[in-house]
C-alpha cells in the first residue's frame, strides 16, 4: 500500500538542485551564490542540492566545491536543508568527501554509484555498504542512469534502504512503472523519504506519495514548484496537473529534447537573464551562443518570466 501525504517527514518537499555559477574565468561566483540561494528562498523551497548533476559535480573542482557547500550551508542558515553530492571516484574518497561536508553543516549527502560501476553491477551494494559504515551522518541514494549507465535494481534500494543512516532516494529515473513500484515497495519504510528527480513524474509521484522532488526548473521558478508540491499535499489533482503543464512549459524553456550539458547551459543562460548569475560553465562544457540566449529571452518573456535587458549586463553584475 502505498503511503499518502498526511504526515509528511521531515526531509520533504521541494529541494533545488542549484546550478554551479562561475566567472568567465572559472571560479566560483560567490555573488552569485548569494543571489540564487536568497531567489530560493523567496520562492519558499525546503531545500538546496548542491554538487548535484545540474551543478556540473563532475567538473568542479576540490576548492570551489568546498567554498559552495560552506557558502550554501552559512546562507541556508538553518532555514532550509542542505544536501551535497558526493561522488568520488571510490568509497574511500565519497566517504572522506562526506564527512568533511557533514562537519560543514550539511543536513545529509547524496551519492550515485561511480560510472565504473556499469561494468561491474555487483559492487553496488558493496560501494553503498562502506559508505554507511564510514559516513558520520546521513546519506541519501541517486539513481541517474542518464550519467551512470546502470539503473539502481529496487532490491538493491530495498535492502540499502534498512541500512543505518541512509534517509532516502533520488530517483531520476524516467520510468513510470518503476516509479510507482519504488512507492509501494519502499513508500511505508519509516525514516526514509523518496525524492522523484525527473520532470515529468514529478506531479504523478507526489500525488502518489513520494516526500518531494528535485526540480532542475526550480532554479527559475522555485515559487511554481513549491505551489506543485502544496497542491499535490492537499490532494487537489486538477490543481496539480494544471501547475505541472505550467512546471513542463518552464522546463522546456532549455530542456526540450536538449542533451544534459546543452540543457544545463541553456539553464544558465536563463539565469543569466533574470539577473541571477552569468552563463558561463565549467570545461568541458560551453556556454549558449549569443543566437541561442537571445532566443531564449524571447521565449521566457512569452512564458511570462521577468528578464532582463542585456544578459551582457547581467554578466557584468554577476561577476561584480
Amino acid at each position: 500500500m502505498m503511503k499518502t501525504n498526511s504526515a509528511p517527514r521531515p526531509h520533504r518537499g521541494v529541494i533545488v538542485p542549484m546550478v554551479t555559477p562561475v566567472t568567465p574565468d572559472t571560479h566560483l561566483d560567490e555573488g552569485a551564490v548569494a543571489r540564487i540561494l536568497a531567489h530560493l528562498q523567496a520562492g519558499r523551497v525546503h531545500g538546496v542540492f548542491v554538487l548535484g548533476t545540474t551543478g556540473e559535480a563532475r567538473s568542479v573542482p576540490s576548492a570551489i566545491r568546498d567554498r559552495l557547500v560552506q557558502l550554501a550551508v552559512e546562507e541556508s542558515n538553518k532555514r532550509t536543508f542542505v544536501y551535497a553530492g558526493i561522488n568520488g571516484s571510490s568509497a574511500a574518497e565519497s566517504v572522506a568527501t562526506g564527512n568533511k561536508y557533514l562537519r560543514m553543516g550539511v543536513d545529509a549527502v547524496v551519492a550515485h554509484i561511480p560510472a565504473r560501476f556499469e561494468q561491474h553491477p555487483q559492487a553496488v551494494l558493496k560501494y553503498f555498504s562502506e559508505l554507511c559504515e564510514g559516513l558520520e551522518g546521513d546519506l541519501i541514494l541517486y539513481n541517474i542512469p542518464l550519467t551512470t549507465n546502470l539503473s539502481l535494481p529496487i532490491e538493491l534500494c530495498k535492502e540499502t534502504a534498512r541500512r543505518p543512516r541512509v534517509i532516502g532516494l533520488k530517483d531520476s529515473e524516467n520510468n513510470a512503472v518503476r516509479m510507482v513500484q519504488l512507492l509501494r515497495e519502499l513508500g511505508d519504510q519509516q525514516g526514509f523519504s523518496i525524492f522523484i528527480g525527473t520532470g515529468p513524474l514529478m506531479a504523478k509521484g507526489l500525488l502518489l506519495g513520494a516526500e518531494g522532488i528535485v526540480p532542475s526548473v526550480g532554479n527559475i521558478a522555485p515559487g511554481l514548484c513549491r505551489e506543485l508540491y502544496d497542491s499535490a499535499v492537499r490532494g487537489d489533482v486538477s490543481g496539480t496537473e494544471a501547475l505541472h503543464r505550467r512546471f513542463m512549459e518552464m522546463s522546456n524553456l532549455y530542456q526540450n529534447g536538449r542533451e544534459l550539458g546543452h540543457s544545463i547551459a541553456m539553464l544558465k543562460a536563463a539565469m543569466s537573464w533574470m539577473g541571477l548569475c552569468g552563463g558561463s560553465m565549467l570545461p568541458p562544457l560551453k556556454p549558449v551562443n549569443e543566437a541561442e540566449s537571445l532566443e531564449l529571452r524571447e521565449r521566457m518573456i512569452a512564458a511570462g518570466l521577468a528578464v532582463g535587458e542585456s544578459s551582457a549586463t547581467v554578466g557584468r553584475l554577476a561577476t561584480a
